[in-house]
């Protein structure tokens, strides 16, 4: 195993352009660290860089004390997990997971290069295919024959591009769980790019969002959703996305396209002396008032009217209209590019419990505790209400359950080799 550092890696092309911008980032041994962003953000040229495909413009990488920029791939005992599986369709499974220990640079004896493809199928339950071609796989077992190759090679650090976008979503929840059990089980560093947010927040220790070629930020899941530092971050985590609305200060109130807020000292310091500010607000910070079983503590009232509503058996999702304010129209619009959008959507979702009778029509009441506004910047993008404390709070934690994981997976590595 081995730690990963990046020092103000810089990756331009021939023709001029710059797909990562001096990126700057540290990964610790056993570590699964996940790079997110959307289409274009820079995530897997930077994979690329990490495992010697791409060369680096500048800047230094680093695995474990050792420099690594001029090394080739193969020196660098980093073992790569494609999209498109690269499996030989000639060679049998057993065959395919032993390939890595047939070059001529290997130096793995017969029995145990067996030892070491039974070992992988067992971890990856293929040991009953071990006889059959990829062609007779469904793209799940192939995606593990794939994982199998990376195993035996006794790699540093496994790196992973966007491996389950070939599957289609029930086996990318199933993989997703194998994915997470291997890491564990091998404790093995791990680098994986994704744009799909759901394997980001449940698979990484830590999550790293890139924007146009830059690391927006580093963090926990838990750190990424609850402390977002500016508004791509906010906009980027979370399903469905947070909405954002115009909010214009007048005195000691916040007023919104369909509330008004009033300034307690929380949001008073957020905003200063600011007028304008875009608010943000995650769908599930919603409850519907008819349906609470008790009457709602001290907090904001809303009352909406609702265009449409979806029910999905364990949430209800209500579509609330409304106007975009001119004088944020055109950061919220940037932001909507960014994060793949087609265009500026100009209405309030709302995550709302399946018990909700609302349907779309209706006048609803609703309530929010403020606590679940965020404030930010409309030049900036900077979260005003980021707690700088409680975000150090959830990145210990996050710490802490890495450490218990990789210590439980141990204890079963040691009980199923007794």
């Amino acid at each position: 195993m081995a730690s990963i550092t990046l020092n103000n890696v810089v990756k331009t092309y021939d023709d001029g352009f710059t797909a990562v911008k001096g990126i700057d980032l540290e990964i610790a041994d056993g570590e699964f660290v996940i790079l997110v962003g959307p289409s274009g953000c820079g995530k897997s040229t930077l994979l690329r860089m990490i495992v010697g495909l791409e060369d680096i413009t500048d800047g230094e990488l680093r695995i474990d004390d050792a420099v690594v920029n001029d090394k080739a791939p193969k020196d660098r005992n980093l073992a790569m997990v494609f999209q498109n599986y690269a499996l030989y369709p000639h060679l049998t499974v057993y065959e395919n997971i032993a390939f890595p220990m047939r070059l001529k640079a290997s130096d793995v004896d017969d029995e145990e290069l067996d030892a070491r493809v039974r070992r992988a199928s067992g971890l990856l339950e293929l040991d009953e295919h071990l006889d059959r071609k990829p062609a007779n796989l469904s793209g799940g077992q192939r995606q593990r024959v794939a994982m199998g190759r990376a195993i035996v090679r006794n790699a540093d650090a496994f790196l992973f591009d966007e491996p389950l976008s070939n599957l289609d979503a029930k086996l990318r929840g199933q993989m997703r769980t194998e994915i997470a059990r291997l890491q564990r089980s091998l404790g093995i560093t791990t680098v994986y790019v994704t744009h799909d947010q759901t394997e980001a927040m449940t698979l990484g220790d830590r999550v790293a969002v890139l924007r146009r070629g830059e690391l927006q930020q580093v963090a926990s899941p838990r750190g990424l959703y609850e402390q977002p530092a500016n508004l791509f971050v906010a906009g980027f985590i979370g399903s469905p996305p947070m909405n954002f609305l115009h909010g214009s200060v007048e005195g000691d109130t916040l007023r919104l396209p369909m509330m008004e807020v009033p300034l307690d000292e929380r949001l008073r310091a957020a905003i200063g002396d600011r007028s304008t500010v875009i608010v943000g607000v995650r769908p599930d910070a919603f409850q519907d008032v008819e349906a609470m079983e008790s009457e709602p503590r001290e907090g904001l009232r809303v009352t909406v009217d609702v265009e449409m509503t979806e029910w999905l058996g364990e949430v209800l999702y209500a579509y609330v209209p409304f106007e975009t304010d001119e004088e944020v129209r055109e950061t919220l619009s940037e932001l909507d590019r960014d994060l793949d959008g087609e265009s500026l959507r100009t209405e309030m979702v709302v995550a709302l419990n399946a018990d909700s009778l609302i349907v779309g029509g209706d006048e609803a009441t609703l309530w929010l505790s403020p606590d679940a506004l965020y404030v930010f910047d409309p030049e900036t993008s900077v979260n005003l209400t980021r707690d700088d404390e409680r975000a150090e709070q959830l990145e210990e934690q996050g710490r802490a359950q890495r450490q218990r994981a990789l210590e439980r997976a141990k204890e079963r590595e040691a009980k199923s080799s007794v």
